[in-house]
C-alpha cells in the first residue's frame, strides 16, 4: 500500500488516436520524465479517420484504417514513454455518453487507480469565437462520460456493483484535468518537452501527411501563446479540478 501511495499515476482518456498528443502531449512527456506512470485510454477505434473524400467506406476499409491508427498510437505512446494504451473500440464518429461507456471507464479507473485523470471537455466554449474542430462530438461524449465515471461512480461501490466481482474496489481520483475547457485555470511548462510532443505527433502519419509541418507550426505557436500568458516559453493549459478524498457528503 505504501508503494501504491508513493507512485504517481495519471490516466489520460481521449476519443481518438492523436487527441492526447495534441491536447496534453507535452504535459504527459514531462510527467514521464519526472517518474510518473502514465496510461492512455482511446475510446473509439479510429476507423473514421480516413480521407474526407474517400469513396470506399466499407467495413474492411474502416478496419484497415483502425489498425493503422492503433499502430501509430502505440508508436506515439512509446515515444512519450507511456506504460500502456487501451483501446475500447467504440465506433469512431458515433460515440454517445452511455452507461456502458461510463462502466468501461469506471473499470479502467479502478484498475489503474490514478491520482490524476486527464479528459476532454464535456462542454463547448463560444468565446471569443466557437472553434468547430476543437469540439468534435466524440470529444464531448468522452468528456461527459469520463467526468461521470470519475464522480461518483469510480469511488462508489454501489455504482456498477458487478465490478466488485472483478476485484475492482472503489477508487477516488484526486484531480481531474480538463482539456479545452471553457475556463482554464492551470498551466504546465512544456518548454523542455515540446519537441517530444511533436515527435509523438509525427507518428500519426495517416492523419497529417503533407500537412504535418503546418500542424507543427500551429501547435508550436499555440504553445507559445499559452506560455506568454503564464510567464513560460511554451505551455499547455487545463481546467484543474481538485477532488477531496473521500467526499464529505452523500448523494
Amino acid at each position: 500500500m505504501t508503494a501504491e501511495r508513493d507512485e504517481r499515476r495519471a490516466l489520460v482518456i481521449v476519443a481518438h488516436p492523436d487527441d492526447m498528443e495534441i491536447g496534453c502531449g507535452g504535459t504527459v512527456a514531462r510527467w514521464v520524465e519526472e517518474g510518473w506512470t502514465v496510461r492512455l485510454v482511446v475510446v473509439t477505434d479510429g476507423g473514421a479517420g480516413g480521407p474526407d473524400d474517400a469513396t470506399d467506406v466499407s467495413p474492411e476499409a474502416r478496419r484497415r484504417i483502425s489498425e493503422q491508427r492503433k499502430a501509430e498510437q502505440r508508436e506515439a505512446a512509446r515515444i512519450l514513454g507511456l506504460a500502456s494504451v487501451d483501446f475500447l473500440d467504440y465506433p469512431d464518429g458515433q460515440l454517445e455518453p452511455t452507461l456502458e461507456l461510463r462502466r468501461d471507464l469506471v473499470r479502467l479507473i479502478r484498475r489503474y487507480r490514478p491520482q490524476v485523470l486527464v479528459i476532454p471537455s464535456p462542454e463547448r466554449t463560444w468565446s471569443p469565437a466557437y472553434q468547430v474542430g476543437r469540439y468534435h462530438p466524440d470529444h464531448l461524449a468522452v468528456g461527459q462520460a469520463a467526468l461521470a465515471a470519475a464522480y461518483p461512480a469510480a469511488g462508489n461501490a454501489w455504482d456498477f456493483p458487478e465490478l466488485l466481482s472483478e476485484g475492482l474496489a472503489p477508487h477516488y481520483v484526486q484531480e481531474i484535468w480538463v482539456i479545452n475547457a471553457p475556463v482554464l485555470n492551470h498551466a504546465v511548462d512544456i518548454t523542455t518537452t515540446l519537441e517530444r510532443k511533436l515527435a509523438a505527433l509525427r507518428a500519426h502519419r495517416s492523419q497529417f501527411g503533407d500537412r504535418l509541418a503546418l500542424v507543427e507550426r500551429w501547435l508550436r505557436q499555440a504553445a507559445m501563446e499559452r506560455g506568454v500568458r503564464h510567464g513560460m516559453h511554451y505551455a499547455e493549459e487545463f481546467h484543474r479540478i481538485r477532488v477531496r478524498e473521500p467526499f464529505p457528503f452523500r448523494r
